[in-house]
C-alpha cells in the first residue's frame, strides 16, 4: 500500500504545471491594448520570452513590434497580423483580444504585473536549469566531466542572479551619457579626484585616473621586479579603503576602495599574508618566517593582524585551475560577497579548455579573451600579472616593451592597460665594477641616485596616455609607495 501511495505521489509530480499566471499575462496585454503607454513600463525588463502561454508570447511580441515602429497597438490593428480563421482559447482572434481589452488591468498596477510574469519566469528557469543538471549527471557525455557541469549550472544560475545583464543589446547613447556624467560626478566627489578605484599610488593614479571598472590591466615585469609585490599593495590599498553605503533597496554600494579577489596560483594564502603584513608592519618577511623578532615587532604584527582581519580581501590559492573555473569563482565571490578588484597572479599558471591543450599560443589567447569578457561581465577592474620573455636581459637597455610579453600577440590585443614594473637598480647592483676604480665612483654616484627607485611604465593604455609612473620600493618589505618630491630622477622630470 505505501508503495502504491508513493508511486501515484511521483505520478503527480510529474504532473505539475511549471508556475505562471495566466490571469495576470491577460490583464497585462489588455492594458497595453488599451493604453500603449503601458509598453514602455514594462519594455525594459519584460521580454516575449518571460510569457508562459505561447499565444501571449506572440501577442507581446507583435505588439511591441507595432509600437516600436511608432503604430498604435489595438485589437483592430493587431488582427490584421492573424489569419481569419485564428483560434486563441476557443475565440477568433478578434474576440479575444477584445476579451484582452475588456479585462485589462489599470496602468497604475501594469508595472507590478510586468513584474510577476518575469519573476515567474525567473522560477520556470530555475526550474528548468535544475532538471538539466539531473538529466546531465545521470547521462553525462564523454567530453563533459562534473567540473565542466558545475561551472555552466553556475553561469547559467549567476545570469538569473544578475536579472539578465548577460543577454546585452543596446544602449541609448542618452543612457550612456548619463552614466558618464554618473560617473564623473562620482569622481568629483571621490576622493582623490578619480573616475575608477585609487590604487593607493599617487603617481600612478595620475596617469590612469584609477583602476577603470570593466579595464583589463596586464602588469608585467622580469623576475625580481616586485610585479606580485606590487600587486599585493594594491590589493590591500583597495581593501583598506573599503567604504560602502546601504541603498533604499536594501543592497551595499561602493563608495570608496573596494572588496578584492585575489588568485593566487603560484603562491599560498598564507605566503601572500606574510608579504602583506611583512609591508604593513615593515618587518622584514624572513624575519617573520624564521621567528627573529623582538617583543615590540611581534606586538606592532599583532596590532596590523588584527586590523587585517577586518579588511574585505579573498584569496584564491588553487593553483594550474582554469580559465573557466576562475571565471565561476569569480561570479560565486561577487555574488556571496561583491567584488571590486579582481587580481589574478599569474597568466601563464593558468589553463584553458580541452580543445586548446598543447596549442599554447591558442590557449593564452583563450584566457586572455576570457579575462577580459569577465571584466566587462563584472564590471570590475582585474589586473592579470603576467611574465617577460627573457629577450629583455639581452639588450643593454633593460626597459620592457610589449614585445617582450610572452604570447604577446592576445595578451597585448586584450589588455586595456599594459604596464611593466621595471627596477634599475636590480640591473646596475650587478654590474659593480672594482673598488677604487673611477669607473666605480661613476657606477656608486648612479646606484645612490638609483636606491629604492622603481618605474611603472605605461606602455598601453586604451583610454589614456602612455608615460611612466615613479614609485619607491623598499626591498626588504617588498613595499611599493610614493617617492618624496625631491626622489625624482633628474631625467624624468618634465
Amino acid at each position: 500500500m505505501k508503495g502504491n501511495i508513493q508511486k501515484i505521489e511521483a505520478a503527480s509530480d510529474s504532473l505539475r504545471v511549471a508556475p505562471h499566471n495566466a490571469e495576470a499575462e491577460r490583464q497585462l496585454l489588455g492594458a497595453i491594448l488599451v493604453n500603449n503607454e503601458t509598453y514602455y513600463r514594462v519594455s525594459d525588463f519584460l521580454e516575449a520570452h518571460h510569457f508562459f502561454l505561447p499565444p501571449h508570447k506572440d501577442i507581446y511580441e507583435k505588439i511591441g513590434q507595432l509600437i516600436r515602429a511608432g503604430k498604435t497597438a489595438s485589437p483592430i490593428t493587431l488582427k490584421t497580423f492573424y489569419p481569419a480563421d485564428t483560434k486563441i482559447a476557443d475565440l477568433s482572434a478578434t474576440q479575444y483580444f477584445l476579451r484582452l481589452a475588456a479585462d485589462a488591468a489599470s496602468i497604475i498596477n501594469a508595472e507590478d504585473y510586468g513584474r510577476t510574469i518575469y519573476d515567474l519566469a525567473v522560477r520556470r528557469n530555475l526550474i528548468r536549469i535544475g532538471e538539466d543538471m539531473v538529466n546531465i549527471a545521470f547521462d553525462a557525455p564523454i567530453d563533459m566531466p562534473p567540473n565542466q557541469q558545475i561551472d555552466d549550472a553556475e553561469r547559467r544560475l549567476f545570469e538569473l542572479a544578475e536579472k539578465g545583464r548577460s543577454e546585452g543589446g543596446f544602449v541609448s547613447f542618452s543612457d550612456a551619457l548619463t552614466e558618464t556624467i554618473q560617473m564623473a560626478h562620482a569622481a568629483y566627489n571621490r576622493e582623490g579626484a578619480l573616475s575608477g578605484i585609487s590604487s593607493g599610488l599617487t603617481d600612478l593614479d595620475r596617469l590612469m585616473g584609477g583602476l577603470q571598472h570593466s579595464d583589463l590591466i596586464v602588469l608585467a615585469g622580469r623576475p625580481a621586479m616586485g610585479k606580485t609585490s606590487l600587486a599585493t599593495n594594491i590589493a590591500f590599498n583597495v581593501a583598506q579603503a573599503f567604504m560602502a553605503e546601504e541603498q533604499p533597496d536594501g543592497t551595499m554600494k561602493t563608495m570608496n576602495g573596494g572588496v578584492v579577489g585575489f588568485f593566487s596560483l603560484e603562491m599560498s594564502a598564507e605566503q601572500l599574508a606574510t608579504r602583506i603584513i611583512s609591508e604593513q608592519a615593515e618587518i622584514s618577511s624572513s624575519k617573520i618566517r624564521r621567528g627573529d623578532i623582538t617583543e615590540a615587532e611581534f606586538e606592532k604584527l599583532a596590532a596590523c593582524a588584527q586590523h587585517m582581519q577586518t579588511v574585505p580581501l579573498y584569496v584564491d590559492q588553487t593553483g594550474g585551475i582554469s580559465i573557466a573555473s576562475l571565471v565561476a569563482r569569480a561570479r560565486r565571490l561577487k555574488r556571496q560577497r561583491g567584488l571590486d578588484l579582481l587580481i589574478v597572479d599569474y597568466i601563464q599558471l593558468l589553463s584553458g579548455s580541452q580543445k586548446n591543450s598543447g596549442n599554447r599560443v591558442q590557449e593564452i589567447t583563450e584566457i586572455t579573451t576570457g579575462l577580459k569578457a569577465l571584466a566587462k561581465e563584472l564590471n570590475v577592474p582585474i589586473i592579470a600579472l603576467s611574465q617577460l620573455s627573457r629577450q629583455v636581459e639581452s639588450r643593454e637597455d633593460k626597459r620592457p616593451q610589449l614585445s617582450d610579453l610572452r604570447e604577446s600577440g592576445s595578451i597585448e590585443q586584450d589588455a586595456d592597460v599594459v604596464m611593466f614594473v621595471f627596477r634599475e637598480e636590480y640591473y646596475m647592483s650587478k654590474t659593480e665594477p672594482e673598488e677604487g676604480t673611477p669607473e666605480y665612483e661613476v657606477w656608486k654616484d648612479k646606484m645612490d641616485r638609483l636606491k629604492g627607485k622603481a618605474e611603472i611604465i605605461i606602455a598601453k593604455q586604451r583610454h589614456g596616455p602612455t608615460g611612466t609612473a615613479q614609485l619607491h620600493f623598499q626591498g626588504e618589505f617588498t613595499r611599493f609607495s610614493d617617492l618624496a618630491e625631491d626622489q625624482y630622477l633628474p631625467e624624468r622630470m618634465e
